[in-house]
């Protein structure tokens, strides 16, 4: 058995008729879209452990920016 009970004849005409419905350029452009999209998203997670220069020069300035909010009267 394969999985989850199907076993592999199954899983070859389950196959089948995906590339009968959506043909074979289509399925191949949803691949390479789907590995494009994991790879970057695996470059932005290694990115996003490794401080940037631009992330320490913004720590290190230790400017802060203040704001004040006013209260905005509205009629009735």
């Amino acid at each position: 058995m394969g999985l989850g009970g199907i076993g592999i004849w199954q899983l070859l005409i389950i196959l089948l008729i995906v590339f009968m419905l959506f043909g074979t350029k289509k399925l191949r452009s949803l691949g390479s879209d789907l590995g494009g999209a994991l790879k970057g998203f695996k470059t932005a997670m290694k990115d996003e452990g490794t401080p940037t220069a631009s992330n320490d020069s913004e720590e290190a300035s230790g400017e802060t920016i203040e704001a004040t909010a006013e209260k905005v009267e509205t009629k009735s």
